[in-house]
Protein backbone atom coordinates (compact mmCIF):
# COMPACT_ATOMS: atom_id res chain seq x y z
CA UNK A 1 0.00 0.00 0.00
CA UNK A 2 2.78 2.28 0.71
CA UNK A 3 4.58 1.67 -2.46
CA UNK A 4 2.05 2.07 -4.30
CA UNK A 5 1.02 5.58 -2.89
CA UNK A 6 5.04 6.51 -2.98
CA UNK A 7 4.91 5.43 -6.98
CA UNK A 8 1.82 7.91 -7.41
CA UNK A 9 3.36 10.93 -5.74
CA UNK A 10 6.58 10.14 -7.03
CA UNK A 11 5.18 10.16 -10.85
CA UNK A 12 2.58 13.19 -10.16
CA UNK A 13 5.76 15.05 -9.67
CA UNK A 14 7.49 13.89 -12.08
CA UNK A 15 4.42 14.83 -14.54
CA UNK A 16 4.60 18.44 -12.82
CA UNK A 17 8.41 18.80 -13.47
CA UNK A 18 8.30 17.45 -16.96
CA UNK A 19 4.93 20.18 -17.78
CA UNK A 20 6.59 23.09 -15.71
CA UNK A 21 10.10 22.42 -18.12
CA UNK A 22 8.17 21.94 -21.45
CA UNK A 23 6.21 25.08 -21.16
CA UNK A 24 9.34 27.40 -19.97
CA UNK A 25 11.10 25.43 -23.24
CA UNK A 26 7.69 26.14 -26.05
CA UNK A 27 7.79 29.71 -24.60
CA UNK A 28 11.46 30.52 -24.97
CA UNK A 29 11.66 29.14 -28.24
CA UNK A 30 8.83 30.21 -29.86
CA UNK A 31 9.38 33.86 -28.27
CA UNK A 32 12.09 34.32 -31.00
CA UNK A 33 9.63 32.64 -34.15
CA UNK A 34 6.94 35.22 -33.27
CA UNK A 35 7.99 38.05 -32.24
CA UNK A 36 7.83 39.36 -35.74
CA UNK A 37 4.41 38.64 -36.23
CA UNK A 38 3.59 40.11 -32.54
CA UNK A 39 4.72 43.22 -33.47
CA UNK A 40 2.41 43.51 -36.27
CA UNK A 41 -0.80 42.45 -33.92
CA UNK A 42 0.39 45.36 -31.72
CA UNK A 43 -2.41 47.30 -31.86
CA UNK A 44 -4.97 44.36 -31.34
CA UNK A 45 -3.07 42.78 -28.08
CA UNK A 46 -1.29 44.62 -25.21
CA UNK A 47 1.75 42.42 -24.46
CA UNK A 48 4.14 45.23 -24.64
CA UNK A 49 2.58 47.49 -22.20
CA UNK A 50 1.55 44.69 -20.06
CA UNK A 51 5.41 43.37 -20.06
CA UNK A 52 6.35 47.04 -19.87
CA UNK A 53 3.82 46.98 -16.60
CA UNK A 54 5.20 43.99 -14.80
CA UNK A 55 8.86 45.65 -15.34
CA UNK A 56 7.73 48.86 -13.82
CA UNK A 57 6.31 47.45 -11.17
CA UNK A 58 2.63 48.56 -12.04
CA UNK A 59 -0.41 47.13 -9.73
CA UNK A 60 -1.01 43.41 -10.45
CA UNK A 61 -4.91 43.45 -10.88
CA UNK A 62 -5.03 46.24 -13.42
CA UNK A 63 -2.30 44.23 -15.76
CA UNK A 64 -4.60 40.88 -14.70
CA UNK A 65 -7.62 42.69 -16.10
CA UNK A 66 -5.46 43.61 -19.53
CA UNK A 67 -4.21 40.28 -20.04
CA UNK A 68 -7.75 38.36 -19.57
CA UNK A 69 -8.87 40.69 -21.95
CA UNK A 70 -6.56 39.80 -24.08
CA UNK A 71 -6.94 36.27 -23.71
CA UNK A 72 -10.78 36.51 -24.27
CA UNK A 73 -10.39 37.73 -27.77
CA UNK A 74 -7.59 35.36 -28.61
CA UNK A 75 -10.44 32.81 -27.66
CA UNK A 76 -12.64 34.30 -29.51
CA UNK A 77 -10.86 34.42 -32.76
CA UNK A 78 -9.82 30.84 -32.17
CA UNK A 79 -13.80 29.54 -31.31
CA UNK A 80 -15.22 31.81 -33.85
CA UNK A 81 -12.97 32.00 -37.13
CA UNK A 82 -12.26 28.92 -39.56
CA UNK A 83 -8.75 29.51 -40.53
CA UNK A 84 -7.58 30.12 -36.94
CA UNK A 85 -7.40 26.73 -34.90
CA UNK A 86 -4.84 25.64 -31.85
CA UNK A 87 -3.92 22.49 -34.16
CA UNK A 88 -0.61 21.17 -32.46
CA UNK A 89 -0.09 19.75 -28.88
CA UNK A 90 2.54 22.23 -27.89
CA UNK A 91 -0.44 24.71 -28.59
CA UNK A 92 -3.03 23.61 -26.24
CA UNK A 93 -0.03 22.51 -23.92
CA UNK A 94 0.48 26.68 -24.00
CA UNK A 95 -3.59 27.13 -22.49
CA UNK A 96 -2.82 24.33 -20.18
CA UNK A 97 -0.43 26.62 -19.06
CA UNK A 98 -1.69 29.69 -19.48
CA UNK A 99 -4.84 28.22 -16.88
CA UNK A 100 -2.50 26.56 -14.36
CA UNK A 101 -0.24 30.37 -14.27
CA UNK A 102 -3.79 32.08 -13.53
CA UNK A 103 -4.69 29.66 -11.04
CA UNK A 104 -1.25 30.32 -9.66
CA UNK A 105 -1.88 34.23 -9.98
CA UNK A 106 -4.61 33.74 -7.72
CA UNK A 107 -3.36 31.72 -5.21
CA UNK A 108 0.19 34.57 -4.77
CA UNK A 109 -1.05 37.54 -5.58
CA UNK A 110 -1.48 38.45 -1.80
CA UNK A 111 0.84 36.50 0.04
CA UNK A 112 3.79 36.39 -2.93
CA UNK A 113 3.74 39.62 -5.11
CA UNK A 114 6.47 38.77 -6.87
CA UNK A 115 5.55 35.07 -7.89
CA UNK A 116 2.34 36.82 -9.01
CA UNK A 117 4.30 39.09 -11.01
CA UNK A 118 6.31 36.29 -12.53
CA UNK A 119 3.31 34.12 -13.33
CA UNK A 120 1.28 37.05 -15.26
CA UNK A 121 4.88 37.44 -17.59
CA UNK A 122 4.78 33.78 -18.10
CA UNK A 123 0.83 34.58 -19.18
CA UNK A 124 1.43 37.28 -21.19
CA UNK A 125 4.46 35.21 -22.53
CA UNK A 126 1.57 32.71 -23.56
CA UNK A 127 -0.53 35.20 -25.08
CA UNK A 128 2.03 36.61 -27.09
CA UNK A 129 3.09 33.36 -28.65
CA UNK A 130 -0.48 32.09 -29.07
CA UNK A 131 -1.50 35.22 -30.88
CA UNK A 132 1.44 35.41 -33.02
CA UNK A 133 1.31 31.60 -34.01
CA UNK A 134 -2.63 32.82 -35.21
CA UNK A 135 -1.00 35.81 -36.94
CA UNK A 136 1.09 33.92 -39.23
CA UNK A 137 -1.72 31.07 -39.99
CA UNK A 138 -4.10 33.43 -40.61
CA UNK A 139 -1.26 35.28 -42.80
CA UNK A 140 -0.77 38.36 -41.22
CA UNK A 141 1.36 40.14 -44.01
CA UNK A 142 5.14 41.75 -42.71
CA UNK A 143 7.05 44.11 -44.49
CA UNK A 144 10.98 42.56 -44.53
Amino acid sequence: MFASVLIIVLCSALLGYWFRYSCILLLQNSLEQVSDVSAAMQGTFSSAEIQNGLASGAALDSLHKLLSRDYQVLTYLVHHSSKVKLESFEERLLVLDYKVMQFWYGVTKTAAPERARQALREMANVVTVLSGRIGQRAGVALEA
